[in-house]
């Protein structure tokens, strides 16, 4: 926060010729201020406790200047904010803190994961649970072609008492194997469908 002026050179003039003029009249302790304020180097620095005390003295004599005039070339001097240092033990909570939020964080960000599927699905149990869905689709395939295909020995070997020609004992066969083949067909389909239907 500024608490005092950086002055120029026309400050410093009109404070030389306040202090060598008889009739000004400073008083003792404001001039010896200004002298002090004077044999500084420049750039000196004028405190605003000796701003007012030297605005009072110029309303109070009239004389025919104004302090603002004076400090026209001035500028406020505004020294460096020095930033405490830390406290370690404060430092040492926030490190706590910044810690548990960060486990908190990750412990929601992986409540829903379970580690034991995830040990169980490696490389080796994916092509397992594979091998075991292809086999099982093979067994099903063969049994439904062995199945019609025992529909049609069984029809094309049982109508010979029925029919003496080849031709109608074949086609009495495919018949009987398309009819079985439909069911079987019928019965794969709503077991993969209650199947799929499972959650």
């Amino acid at each position: 926060m500024a608490s005092s002026f950086v002055v120029g050179d026309k400050f410093r003039n009109r404070v030389t010729e306040l202090l060598e003029d008889q009739d000004a009249s400073l008083p003792q302790g404001l001039k010896e201020e200004l002298k002090g304020f004077l044999e500084n180097p420049q750039p000196t620095l004028l405190s605003f406790s000796t701003a007012r005390k030297l605005q009072k003295h110029i309303e109070d004599k009239g004389h025919p200047f104004y302090l603002h005039e004076l400090l026209e070339d001035s500028l406020l001097h505004l020294p460096e904010f020095v930033k405490p240092p830390r406290n370690p033990e404060l430092v040492a909570r926030l490190g706590k803190i910044k810690a548990k939020l960060a486990n908190e964080e990750y412990n929601r960000m992986t409540r829903n994961v379970n580690t034991q599927e995830m040990s169980r699905s490696g490389t080796l149990a994916d092509f397992g649970q594979g091998v075991r869905s292809v086999k099982a689709i093979m067994v099903t395939v063969f049994n439904y072609l062995v199945t019609i295909v025992a529909a049609f020995a069984c029809s094309y070997m049982g109508s010979q008492y029925l029919f003496t020609e080849t031709t109608s004992r074949v086609i009495s066969a495919v018949i009987a194997a398309s009819v079985v083949g439909l069911a079987e067909l019928y019965v794969l389909v709503r077991t993969m469908e209650g199947k799929l239907g499972e959650p």
